[in-house]
């Protein structure tokens, strides 16, 4: 039996750092949502004990440091189950790109072997697992938009934005996220107040949203990166409606409210970005 599921990426249209915590995280709150850049996970029963992973990028580990081998390790673990799976994971979304790529790989291995084991977990139950995986991966369990807590993790679904197009550009960089909380000085940030953030989704109030874009993370990567900055610039100069890094980069993306005004954005990024991609926001949560 093989079962495919998709693995939308996530992005940050808030991202605020409050303080760090005693076990060496910070807490964090934050605003997410997803949109239709997808990795496809392909899942096939094995009658053997054994995972076994593939990925289409010959970069991303295939062994136990690939999330969707530990999402499938821990249900194997917490729930007995004595079946194998192999795991195809085709990468459309860039690696080390802020947008929870790897998380979103797990969070879908989670959602398509409680079909394939046929072991009717709830949407609750499958982000507990998730939980004990990464901070990202229970809100890609849920999907759709969510305010996030705790290391990320604490996750309270909210509306579905607006229609919308998301340009999204990364620069052949990786960042590392560790490295970016660690010099994030969280006494000198400016907060930001996710309500205003919440009401303007809730209203479906487009060019609010893009208002009260914030990620206290853009100086940090910014000072490291300057072409993360300038990526952000281009993308304001070339018309998008509200412009943001995404996670701790270095991707940046941008809200488009027009179709006529995407095609211009898009166009002038490819001029000196690569990675570039014109998607939409998904509207609904997985259930």
């Amino acid at each position: 039996m093989k079962i495919s599921v998709k693995a939308p990426a996530k992005i940050n249209l808030t991202l605020d750092v409050l303080h760090k915590r005693n076990d060496g995280f910070h807490e964090v709150k934050m605003i997410m949502t997803t949109v239709d850049l997808s990795d496809r996970i392909d899942l096939v029963e094995l009658d053997i004990d054994k995972i076994m992973v593939e990925v289409s990028e010959g970069f991303v580990p295939s062994d136990e440091r690939n999330l969707a081998y530990q999402a499938a390790l821990k249900l194997k673990q917490r729930y007995n189950i004595t079946k194998g799976v192999y795991i195809y994971i085709t990468k459309n979304i860039p690696v080390a790109a802020g947008l929870a790529g790897g998380s979103s790989d797990a969070a879908a291995t989670l959602r398509g072997l409680n079909q394939l084991w046929n072991l009717g977990l709830s949407i609750e139950e499958l982000a507990s697992v998730g939980r004990e995986i990464g901070s990202d991966v229970a809100f890609c369990v849920y999907g759709g938009t969510a305010l996030a807590t705790g290391r990320g993790e604490i996750i309270e679904p909210i509306a579905s934005p607006p229609p919308g197009w998301v340009i999204l550009a990364k620069p052949p960089i990786g960042v590392s996220t560790a490295d970016i909380y660690r010099r994030l000085q969280v006494d000198k940030v400016s907060h930001c107040d996710e309500t205003e953030m919440i009401r303007a989704i809730e209203t479906k109030n487009f060019q609010g949203i893009c208002n009260n874009l914030h990620n206290v993370l853009e100086d940090v990567t910014f000072s490291l990166y300057p072409e993360v900055q300038n990526i952000k610039d281009q993308m304001k100069k070339f018309g998008a409606d509200g412009v943001l890094m995404s996670g701790s980069g270095p991707t940046v993306f941008g809200l488009v409210s027009k179709e006529s005004r995407l095609n211009r954005v898009y166009n002038g990024l490819r001029g000196f970005c690569h990675d570039v991609y014109a998607v939409r926001l998904i509207n609904q949560p997985h259930s």
